[in-house]
């Protein structure tokens, strides 16, 4: 039998890859590839000024053809989530490659002319939401004050307190759950997500739960941490998002502070590209020894967990899923963790490291304080998804969407 062919729309692929969703598509499209059965080409963006607007130029890393769309820096509003160069390539794409399936996987920017272009050609289409973007213009419903919005369900009506044009957002809003009924299927990475998707009138009746993997720790990985423990005994934290208050960082501080030990060690993982989120003044109110650590990638992920006892997820939003946290659990390290939406769903975090949205400081205080003096740092490890598990569901759905299809014709 030839190999199902799928085209992956992300707005980032490699060998130009950014943000967890791009890790988990490329991972996924890596692994389909490598079972076999399976064949994988990529469409996502670029943004050239060396280069035409609208241009397509093909880039590959290993097995994997990926096609660039060079879109102009300055785009209207309405471009963003539909835009009509972009769908006029994608669907000379579509029929140049002639794929058996669409995987629109992460598509802001790209916008939902994919789902068109589709369309046209008789392709079926699994839709996979990764954050709000379908639901918020501002993606991740964090309103103008850096506050999580909270709507459940999200009713656009309630948003004109938040967007620059409400008849402008109310189009993009009616607009994109419309194209919603036009896939086959809709894959959310958490329940949570899943529910209040379909709670705000997007794709009901179509979504299924269809959980992020991670990369699972190297052999070596456990070799590494406990050489690490012995060289220091001192209990260390991680923490890996960025000193804004959605991400806890104002809590975190707080708290440290407050602490009237110094006997550990903490680190802040610089994320950004340009190196613009930490410098040394950050930290120097805060108990205990800190550094910051240089960002890092999948393949070196183990040098960063090895480092760390306890890994510090204050996130004062609803977050869809919560990779780090999975990453961390599957390599034995405690969590102390928010009650932020889908990060919750593994089950696995102590309930005294379960803490409220918008607790204040002194709650997380006390399960630092805990952890300190009862040093539970040999937590077990939390069976976790890998991305070679996550593939294999996947090719279970493209297999159950596939057959439909062909009955259907």
């Amino acid at each position: 039998m030839n190999a199902r062919h799928i085209l992956v729309a992300n707005v980032f692929f490699a060998p130009f890859s950014y943000g967890g969703a791009t890790v988990v598509a490329e991972q996924v499209a890596s692994a389909l590839v490598k079972k076999g059965g399976y064949r994988v080409t990529a469409v996502s963006l670029c943004a050239r000024n060396d280069l035409a607007p609208y241009v397509v130029i093909k880039s590959q890393k290993g097995s994997i053809v990926n096609y660039l769309i060079n879109v102009p820096e300055h785009r209207s509003y309405a471009d963003i989530y539909n835009n009509p160069e972009v769908t006029a390539r994608l669907a000379e794409l579509i029929s140049a490659l002639e794929p058996d399936l669409i995987h629109a996987h992460c598509i802001q920017d790209i916008g939902t002319g994919i789902i068109t272009a589709a369309e046209a050609s008789h392709v079926p289409v699994i839709l996979s939401v990764h954050d709000f973007w379908w639901l918020c213009e501002r993606q991740f419903m964090i309103k103008l004050d850096e506050k999580y919005c909270g709507q459940n369900p999200v009713q656009i009506e309630n948003c004109k307190g938040c967007v620059d044009n409400f008849w402008a957002a109310k189009m993009r809003f009616n607009h994109l759950k419309s194209m919603s009924e036009k896939v086959a299927l809709v894959t959310y990475p958490s329940q949570f997500a899943k529910d209040l998707s379909e709670a705000s009138g997007f794709a009901e009746g179509r979504g299924v739960v269809w959980e992020n993997g991670i990369k699972p720790p190297d052999r070596d990985f456990f070799d590494k941490q406990a050489a690490r423990r012995t060289r220091d005994t001192r209990v260390t934290f991680g923490y890996v998002g960025g000193p804004a208050q959605i991400k806890g960082w104002p809590q975190i501080e707080q708290a440290f502070t407050d602490l009237k030990t110094d006997d550990f060690r903490g680190l802040v993982v610089e994320g950004s590209r340009d190196n613009s989120w930490w410098q040394e003044k950050h930290l120097r109110k805060l108990s205990g020894t800190w550094e910051i650590y240089p960002r890092f990638e999948q393949h070196n992920m183990d040098d960063f967990y090895a480092e760390i006892d306890v890994l510090l997820f204050m996130s004062q939003w609803k977050e869809t899923f919560g990779l780090a946290i999975r990453e961390a659990l599957a390599r034995g390290i405690t969590v102390i963790q928010t009650d932020s939406g889908g990060t919750v769903e593994h089950g696995a975090v102590r309930p005294e490291n379960l803490i409220p949205i918008a607790a204040p400081p002194n709650r997380l205080r006390d399960a630092i304080t805990q952890v300190l003096q009862k040093d539970k740092r040999n937590r077990p490890v939390y069976p976790v998804v890998c991305f070679d598990d996550q593939a294999q569901a996947f090719a279970a759905l493209v297999d159950q969407v596939l057959h439909d299809t062909e009955r259907a014709a």
